[in-house]
């Protein structure tokens, strides 16, 4: 299945499907966005990456096996990428509002998941609502519905 995503990173980009070349890159993005997420303080607890996983789990309804794929491609991309420019682009020019604050809420949840936020995750978490060309009233919003789903 990612086979398709390690040829898009290599520059040969001969998708299999129409489309199908798309949704890896978003897949792709929205696996380098949580993990830069869940590593922004350098380190990433297991409550972090477990955070990870069930996003791109239940986002992508993805197998167990092609997470782990997924997440060692991300991690790879992330590591060689100059700014978050790049993915968020990919995510401007896919999804819509609702998904864009879905991620934003998956973001939240991640920075949440250690039960404190420290002031460079909030920065990180408005820098990146910005990128998504998200409001501060949406920002906001996602923040509270990830707080309230930590508490319940």
């Amino acid at each position: 299945m990612f086979d398709l995503i390690k040829k898009i990173i290599s520059s040969n980009p001969a998708p299999a499907k129409p489309g199908r070349g798309r949704q890896d890159k978003i897949r792709l993005a929205a696996g380098v966005l949580l993990l830069e997420t869940a590593y922004i303080d350098d380190e990433c607890t297991e409550e972090e990456m477990a955070n990870v996983v069930n996003t791109l789990r239940s986002e992508f309804n993805l197998a167990p096996e092609y997470v782990e794929e997924l997440l060692a491609l991300a991690g790879a991309e992330r590591e060689k990428a100059f700014d978050l420019w790049q993915f968020t682009n990919q995510m401007n020019q896919h999804y819509s509002q609702a998904e864009k604050m879905a991620l934003m809420e998956a973001v939240w949840r991640i920075i949440f998941a250690d039960g404190r936020l420290e002031e460079h995750e909030d920065y990180f978490a408005h820098k990146l609502a910005n990128l998504l060309r998200l409001t501060h009233k949406q920002l906001i919003e996602t923040k509270l519905q990830a707080r309230a789903q930590q508490a319940g």
